[in-house]
């Protein structure tokens, strides 16, 4: 079957348990929800986007948002028998979860299993406690590992993430949390840097000099350094900030970069799909009652031109190691890749990017600088 036939699905459970102070999600935080109602519209979201999409095989389902491992299993399960009914499931289909690695929720992992879900991705985010309580997580460093023994026990995959360049951390205290994570036997890894994001406390704090994060050369030390040690250990970076062992690679995250159509359903979601862009609507009411109006929750849906859609899939395939085939580019494009060929020759010639035959990609020496390289590129829409 056809790869350009796959689908991934995303579903997202905006409700979080507690506030943290590096999303701008709070408002999404509930004591109660109303199970039976929010099952009932999760439904009717998908059964449109299957209207949406026919004829379409499941290659990923991905559950993520706030917190989405105190979904009930009756639901998780009642979503993917829906999503196989209107489909099917491709051979090998990833089922993922997104989970914080607390005891409540490592309680619930086997039952989620049982559901369907084949695959969590755990949000560690560090392997030191002060860490944590800076990061304002409510985990700590032992229930995390703990909740990690769960999973890999129930779920036959198994990703973490980890966050670095944090103020004060030096490249030989992040080297070690690395090895230490390296060492629990994980297939997949996704380890970012620290960004700071308007609104949050943090974005007050740097503001106010209270927070420091390391600088441009720091950081690169910790990127290059991270990149080193998850090769030798054999996760290699398949993309900026993501490592997995040779066939590990997330198959939902790979249909993002690769820009595959995707459908989005529950608040805030969204998707691509047949050159549409789709967007649901945000506040977790307001998407509800959008759904019992309208029979799905979408606030904004828009066609996108072909220089869009060339330029989005340059934008994403060449965070890929692999990088991009603009055979494909230029048949979005309608015509001609919208690259600049100057550039390009430039980059090459610094060796920061490779041009082999119709495939582009950013060298390792590139992937330091890809934020840099990327609008240089990419050839403005003007001048296309």
């Amino acid at each position: 079957m056809p790869s350009d036939n796959l689908l991934a699905l995303y579903v997202h459970w905006p409700f979080c348990v507690s506030k943290c102070p590096y999303c701008d999600f709070n408002s999404h935080v509930r004591a109660e929800v109303d199970q039976q109602a929010w099952a009932a519209a999760l439904l009717a979201d998908l059964a449109h986007e299957a209207r949406e999409l026919p004829s379409r095989r499941l290659g990923s389902v991905f559950f993520g948002g706030g917190t989405p491992s105190l979904m009930p299993p009756a639901t998780v399960a009642a979503i993917l028998s829906a999503a196989e009914r209107h489909w099917g499931f491709d051979d090998g289909i990833e089922i993922t979860l997104e989970a914080n690695p607390s005891s409540v929720e490592a309680a619930r992992f086997a039952d989620l299993a049982a559901a369907g879900v084949n695959r969590a991705s755990l949000g560690l985010q560090s392997l030191a406690d002060a860490a944590l309580q800076f990061l304002g997580r409510a985990h700590s460093v032992a229930e995390g590992l703990a909740a990690l023994d769960v999973a890999q026990a129930v779920f036959a995959r198994v990703s973490f993430d980890l966050i670095y360049a944090l103020p004060g951390q030096t490249l030989a205290a992040w080297s070690h949390e690395l090895e230490q994570a390296l060492a629990r036997g994980t297939e997949h890894l996704s380890l970012y840097q620290l960004t700071i994001e308007p609104g949050t406390r943090f974005a007050t704090d740097a503001a106010a000099g209270r927070l420091t994060i390391p600088d441009g050369d720091a950081a690169a030390d910790l990127f290059e350094a991270t990149r080193a040690t998850t090769a030798a250990a054999g996760l290699p970076a398949y993309e900026t900030s993501n490592h997995a062992r040779p066939g590990a690679e997330s198959r939902h995250n790979l249909a993002y970069w690769r820009y595959r159509d995707y459908a989005g359903i529950g608040p805030g979601a969204h998707g691509r799909r047949g050159g549409l862009a789709t967007q649901r609507r945000r506040k977790p009411e307001n998407w509800l009652a959008a759904v019992a109006r309208n029979g799905h929750g979408i606030e904004l849906e828009e066609p996108l031109d072909p220089h869009t859609r060339a330029t989005e899939a340059l934008l994403m395939g060449l965070r890929l190691r692999e990088g991009v085939d603009l055979t494909r580019i230029a048949q979005l494009a309608g015509g001609t890749a919208p690259i600049d060929d100057a550039a390009v020759v430039r980059l090459e010639g610094q060796g920061f990017v490779a041009r082999e035959a119709q495939r582009l990609r950013v060298t390792e020496a590139g992937a330091l600088l890809l934020d840099a390289i990327l609008p240089l590129v990419v050839k403005d829409r003007v001048a296309a």
